[in-house]
């Protein structure tokens, strides 16, 4: 059965685009759930509109990520931590105390867009990548100071 997407769904399709599904799927997840229309005649008269309708959106949203990813490199973090006599990190920097830094300087990003390996537990200067989009990624900049006795 074929439908019009009217958003994204990773390994599915992207929003404006026609695509196969089981019936099922179809009737019982994707439509009621407003994620897609089903590919009627009259739905795919409408399907240039729609398609332009979400194009200029995403164009919308994509300038708003380009001011939000600005925003996060002109951002300079700074972390305290306890260490130990030889400066070894008691703790680490994980993604939960970057989106908490960030949410203190008003800039929500999600925690799974920060693309973190491995915590930091190293004093220093780090940066971090941050991607807010598929075609766009932040790097934010960040201290990791020891804590003062």
């Amino acid at each position: 059965m074929k439908v019009i997407m009217l958003e994204n769904i990773e390994n599915l399709g992207s929003k404006g685009e026609v695509v196969n599904v089981k019936r099922g799927y179809a009737r019982n997840y994707l439509v009621p759930r407003a994620y897609a229309l089903y590919a009627t005649p009259e739905n795919m008269k409408r399907l240039s509109s729609i398609q332009e309708e979400f194009k200029a959106e995403e164009e919308k949203r994509l300038d708003e990520l380009k001011k939000l990813a600005e925003k996060i490199a002109s951002v300079k973090l700074t972390f305290v931590r306890k260490v130990d006599e030889h400066g070894s990190m008691f703790g680490s920097v994980s993604e939960n105390d970057l989106v908490t830094a960030l949410k203190e300087q008003d800039i929500e990003v999600h925690r799974s867009s920060i693309l973190m390996e491995h915590h930091v537990k190293e004093l220093g200067e780090h940066s971090q990548a941050i991607r807010l989009h598929k075609d766009i990624v932040a790097n934010l900049n960040f201290v990791v100071e020891a804590e003062a006795e």
